[in-house]
């Protein structure tokens, strides 16, 4: 089933602490000469008009960027966030909205080298006319697992992986633990960064206990929740479940979801916390 459209959901809350979490480690990976590998799973069309029709039907945007566009940021990785955002977007006006590999594309120096999957019949090429001309690149239409197996470990041996699965089928959760476990042996010294949605809090938790009992070391959770648990209002929050994260990276994204709560609203609730040591 590919039914799936990001276009209907670019720039919500889920994409802030997805894209916050992606920012603050690239930025880490950058502080080294040395060039790395970002690989992203499930990447999209890596570029999104915050007019479309998709857009304009959810308006889902208003719940995350929509709050921040004009935000004079301190925290680090927010400043840069933001500045990625508005590089975008010249004339102040928020039209466009950067997908994960679109992040990359725009952080990421000639020298670092670019993975991404995308099975999205519309958004395959979409995703393909953002990276005409770059070097160092590969963007393959391939499912994301096969895509892991294909292209891990990369030819540097650092890098950023990011499984940002829509989870519409029953069988993606199981697969997501089956996919990162495999991963993860093939490229032990990568960051793997994995998004996952907090719609019903016992389902995402016996998810997370799974990942946490596979053995893996080294795991961070970040999560940013909007709205109360079983709200009724479908997706209440997310997050990010970070394994080999950047010492810096639970300071980093503190500094951040502190900042940023008041603006998402009153509600609005955060966490970091290690969840296995190294």
């Amino acid at each position: 089933m590919l039914s799936y459209r990001h276009s209907f959901h670019a720039g919500n809350h889920a994409d802030v602490i997805k894209h916050l979490v992606e920012v603050a480690i690239l930025m880490y990976l950058m502080k080294k000469d040395k060039p790395f590998c970002y690989h992203d799973t499930h990447a999209g069309a890596g570029l999104y008009s915050l007019d479309s029709a998709q857009a304009l039907k959810t308006s889902e945007y208003q719940t995350g960027i929509g709050k921040l566009f004009h935000h004079q940021a301190s925290s680090s990785a927010l400043q840069t966030y933001l500045g990625l955002v508005r590089e975008l977007n010249p004339d102040g006006q928020l039209q466009f909205y950067p997908g994960s590999p679109g992040i990359a594309r725009l952080l990421l120096r000639d020298g670092d080298s670019i993975q991404a999957t995308e099975l999205h019949p519309a958004d395959f090429p979409l995703l393909q006319t953002q990276f005409q001309g770059r070097r160092h690149c590969r963007i393959e239409k391939m499912d994301a697992y096969a895509g892991l197996r294909a292209m891990l470990p990369p030819l540097h041996k650092r890098g950023l992986v990011l499984i940002d699965p829509p989870y519409e089928l029953k069988t993606e959760y199981q697969d997501l633990v089956k996919g990162l476990q495999q991963a993860v042996q093939r490229f032990p010294q990568g960051t793997f960064a994995i998004w996952y949605p907090v719609i019903e809090r016992a389902s995402i938790e016996a998810v997370i206990d799974a990942i946490v009992t596979t053995g893996i070391r080294n795991q961070l959770r970040i999560e940013l929740c909007p709205l109360p648990d079983s709200s009724g209002f479908g997706m209440t929050g997310s997050g990010m479940l970070v394994i080999n994260p950047p010492y810096t990276l639970a300071n980093d994204m503190r500094e951040a979801l502190s900042e940023i709560a008041p603006l998402l609203g009153a509600q609005v609730q955060w966490t970091v916390q290690q969840l296995v040591e190294e």
